[in-house]
């Protein structure tokens, strides 16, 4: 099988250069959504339509027409968001040949720096993932699967405090009747438009938002929760230890109000994490802050650990905020911790604090102890008023 995976813009045929015509012209099936297969000339080729769902569909395609020459043709930059990383998954054999994205040509028409543009994706993903990218100041260019989300976005822009900030909807870049709409968050009021669109977000210099930044350490009551809440100094500290970094897997233990799965997936748009928490009102309530938060792909198991934690994918890193002394709770978290991976471990009693001394007796770790005072109402005046000691162990597997 021969597979060229084809970048075509909004412009059509013109827009192709002579390598992708060729690849074309010499085809035996194109594959292609109606809107791209439109925009072709007559060919030789046989055209198949995306069946629906696409990716499910993609591997048994590929199948069948294993024997011929074969074109797919994706939107732009097929590895952009594009169906030319899913063939390229499949068959790392595939040739590509992109088209500017929709991101470079927006960049092009606002006068944007690219290096300094975040580009995210609504398009079979949550609206509220944007939020967690919102900063002062900050570009965004958020790709859009149809042309009422723009209304959506700019709504909940304005809901999280950033109705200041200018939107410019890019329908049909590159294309004859490429269109361009401006307008505040606050004021939209523009109707429903191009389906094929970017929207670009120019965020204010000072939102009405005081969930600023991505480090940790959020104000305790950006959470809903029952008590069940590692509280905002200890957060810092603990999503610090577990050192997050882009790709990598958090398992949170005993979530409570899932804050920090969502603090460590806040940190970077590829960081994932899954947090199992054994009773449902806590779950529902762990999901709701994620998207509150921007972070709506956090996954919550509802189970017991460490029962619940057989079927997981192996974590890079893992937090313990609470059943420390449960039996067989750190042994099987570190079984499954990858080497090289961090577990951090918090307890507030005797007996959590036995399980660590054991576990860094067999396994080596550092121990530390976290005390926090805040001033509290003490009469007409204010006082400290200490909150419950931590014992904090952290360790890294051995990557050997």
């Amino acid at each position: 099988m021969s597979v060229t995976v084809v970048g075509i813009g909004a412009e059509g045929w013109p827009g192709l250069g002579e390598p992708a015509r060729r690849a074309l012209e010499k085809a035996d099936v194109v594959l292609g959504a109606p809107r791209q297969l439109a925009l072709l000339p007559s060919l030789s080729a046989e055209q198949v339509t995306w069946p629906t769902p696409l990716m499910a569909s993609l591997p048994g395609l590929l199948d069948e027409h294993a024997d011929r020459e074969l074109a797919v043709l994706a939107s732009g930059d097929p590895t952009f968001y594009g169906i030319g990383s899913a063939v390229l998954a499949r068959d790392p054999a595939a040739a590509v040949l992109p088209a500017p994205s929709s991101a470079a040509l927006a960049c092009a028409r606002l006068g944007w720096a690219a290096q300094d543009v975040e580009v995210l994706s609504t398009v079979g993903r949550p609206l509220a993932a944007v939020r967690a990218a919102l900063a002062p100041r900050r570009r965004l260019l958020v790709l859009v699967p149809d042309g009422e989300t723009p209304a959506a976005l700019a709504a909940a822009l304005t809901t999280w405090g950033y109705g200041a900030a200018t939107l410019t909807v890019l329908g049909s870049l590159g294309a004859p009747e490429e269109s361009r709409v401006d307008g505040r968050a606050e004021e939209w009021t523009h109707p429903a438009g191009d389906p094929l669109a970017v929207v670009a977000v120019a965020c204010p210099e000072v939102p009405a938002d005081e969930l600023l930044g991505r480090a940790p350490g959020l104000p305790d009551d950006a959470y809903a929760h029952d008590g069940q809440l590692t509280k905002s100094e200890v957060r810092t500290l603990s999503v610090a230890a577990l050192r997050p970094v882009p790709g990598a897997l958090l398992w949170d233990v005993g979530g409570g109000a899932g804050s920090i799965g969502i603090e460590w997936m806040r940190h970077h748009a590829a960081c994932r994490a899954v947090t199992v928490e054994v009773r449902e009102d806590r779950a529902a309530r762990i999901r709701e802050n994620a998207s509150a938060l921007g972070v709506p792909a956090l996954r919550v198991v509802v189970g017991r650990a460490p029962e619940a934690l057989a079927d997981l994918d192996p974590p890079d890193a893992v937090f313990v905020g609470g059943g420390a002394s449960a039996p067989g709770m750190l042994d099987t978290v570190w079984e499954a911790l990858r080497p090289g991976g961090r577990l951090v471990v918090n307890t507030v009693t005797v007996e959590g604090e036995a399980a660590l001394v054991a576990f860094r007796a067999a396994h080596g770790g550092a121990l530390r102890r976290i005390a926090v005072e805040r001033v509290a109402p003490v009469g007409r005046f204010g006082g400290w008023r200490a909150l419950a000691g931590v014992t904090q162990l952290i360790h890294r597997k051995d990557s050997a």
